[in-house]
């Protein structure tokens, strides 16, 4: 399996979908990298030369912020929410939805698992 930045890349999927793997590289960054360094997009993982796979790495060195470098960044801005005391940062400590969503509904991979509370049970009248 051939590795860019410290991340193993399935060999059999095509060059432009295997870059995907890696974070921070989507579908139209992949595309971009192919055609800035003249790869074949559609050319398998596996035929990448080992020059090819140097210069993927040193494109994405010097061009891109992908891997541990984002993925730092994004934790950083998400303290400094916390830090400033923001909304945005409230809503992240307290792991509810941050852009704006309903959550009396839905939000369910935010809140995780239903928890259940107890209720008011319905009071039934008592006529005879």
């Amino acid at each position: 399996m051939p590795r860019i930045q410290g991340v193993d890349i399935p060999n059999d999927k095509p060059t432009y979908i295997a870059l995907q793997y890696l974070y921070g590289v989507g579908d139209a960054r992949a595309m971009e990298i192919c055609f800035t360094l003249s790869l074949d997009p559609q050319r398998k993982a596996r035929e990448l030369s080992d020059d090819d796979l140097a210069r993927i790495s040193t494109l994405l060195d010097k061009e891109y912020m992908v891997e541990g470098q984002l993925r730092r960044l994004v934790q950083q801005n998400i303290s400094r929410l916390k830090d400033i005391q923001s909304y945005r940062g409230y809503r992240h400590r307290r792991n509810l939805p941050v852009r704006g969503q309903r959550t009396r509904t839905n939000s369910r991979t935010r809140k995780g698992v239903k928890k259940t509370v107890a209720g008011k049970k319905g009071v039934k009248d008592m006529k005879h």
